[in-house]
């Protein structure tokens, strides 16, 4: 059948099909998904990737390009308003938890399993859109304070009991060590205060930091995980009854910034001198040459704060 051009079917336009609006059921879910957290486990260095390229499920093969990717789904997630924590990949502890779990390690439902586990342990980082490049370090500090702090404790808890006394030695080290902190943020007063404890133990070098901001006849504020690792730490040279000390560096608006030291003594702390102090800070330790006084910085005495209710250790023999 012919038709005239008047009598010719006009073509519809070609509009775009209008997508279907969310049911109540999609909304609720995308409502439970932001409520559920997410965790990504990030591989910080070159030589742990380069183990993870051993298994045949793990798709990456550049350490750089594999950041990128890394970085760019932390941003989607946070995109999406879920709360995301970002946790270290140890390709030895994750071998250790596929052995102990007897799960397959080439297998990615594993690595998740593992991403689970350590976020578990509160070794995370929140991601709070930080550059790749700063949340690197955050994780490298986490991780290492969460191994500090377990190898302290560890070692508290094999001291056993006093054989004079019979008081738990780690228990009595660590309330001395809560109580020695208290005493420290009091004699230090108001100000931003930067605390640092090293301690020499059997295997390793201990060392915990420890910031609190301190304001006239109020508490000192601080850290609750911070606080007792510092404490932990503390604790463990008290009760080894070594070497180690604690510096305090005090920053106020309008003045020097105050550097303050103590020694551990027989499980206590000592004030050193102000030239004791000086003497610490301004020299190289592995030359012993002098170095020139940091600008803007006083080099005080540290305070007493023994008080005669110390009940002090006795491990006995």
């Amino acid at each position: 059948m012919a038709y005239t051009k008047k009598q010719r079917p006009q073509k519809r336009p070609n509009h775009p099909k209008r997508p279907n609006p969310p049911t109540r059921n999609t909304t609720l879910r995308r409502t439970l998904r932001r409520e559920a957290p997410s965790t990504v486990a990030l591989i910080a260095d070159e030589h742990d990737f380069t183990a993870m390229r051993g298994y045949r499920t793990f798709p990456f093969d550049d350490h750089a390009s594999y950041l990128r990717q890394v970085e760019s789904l932390l941003k989607t997630l946070a995109s999406q308003q879920l709360h995301t924590t970002v946790a270290l990949f140890d390709p030895e502890d994750f071998t250790d938890f596929c052995a102990e779990e007897g799960l397959a390690p080439d297998d990615p439902t594993s690595r998740s399993r593992y991403t689970a586990e350590i976020a578990a342990r509160g070794t995370g980082v929140r991601y709070t859109g930080q550059p790749i490049d700063r949340l690197l370090p955050q994780l490298i500090s986490k991780a290492v304070r969460q191994a500090t702090w377990e190898y302290a404790t560890m070692l508290l808890a094999g001291l056993g009991e006093c054989a004079d006394c019979g008081q738990d030695i780690g228990r009595a080290a660590f309330d001395q060590a809560s109580s020695i902190l208290m005493r420290l943020l009091e004699g230090a007063g108001p100000g931003e205060h930067h605390l640092v404890c090293s301690v020499p133990a059997p295997d390793e070098q201990l060392l915990a930091v420890l910031h609190a901001e301190g304001v006239t006849a109020v508490p000192a504020q601080l850290d609750a995980s911070e606080g007792a690792e510092f404490v932990t730490v503390l604790a463990a040279g008290i009760a080894l009854e070594g070497a180690g000390g604690v510096v305090l560096r005090t920053s106020a608006p309008g003045t020097p910034d105050h550097l303050r030291g103590w020694r551990l003594h027989q499980g206590g702390l000592l004030p050193l001198t102000a030239g004791e102090v000086f003497s610490a800070y301004c020299t190289d330790a592995d030359t012993g040459e002098p170095l020139s006084p940091e600008p803007g910085v006083e080099y005080c005495a540290g305070f007493n704060i023994a008080t005669p209710e110390d009940p002090g250790l006795h491990h006995g023999t």
